[in-house]
């Protein structure tokens, strides 16, 4: 099981800051997490979604992973 890592504005709009996941692909993380939270919906195609550190595809098996980090966008100057 994997524990899904929220920052910044996906944090607020999941309301929480991690939660555990059994998807088996990155892809239908993405799905249940829309499902769940319904505010990630908006943002969720703009975050970069890591894996274990790692950008991958949808495709993805999630299997033995320990984290998958929901990470949107960042400005900074």
């Amino acid at each position: 099981m994997a524990t899904v890592r929220y920052f910044a504005a996906a944090e607020d709009a999941a309301g929480r800051a991690n939660e555990p996941t059994d998807a088996v692909t990155l892809g239908a993380l993405r799905a249940e997490l829309v499902d769940a939270h319904p505010a990630l919906g908006a943002i969720l195609d703009r975050c970069a979604l890591l894996v274990d550190g790692a950008r991958v595809d949808d495709d993805f098996v999630l299997a033995g992973v320990g984290t998958v980090d929901v990470l949107p966008p960042f400005a900074g100057g």
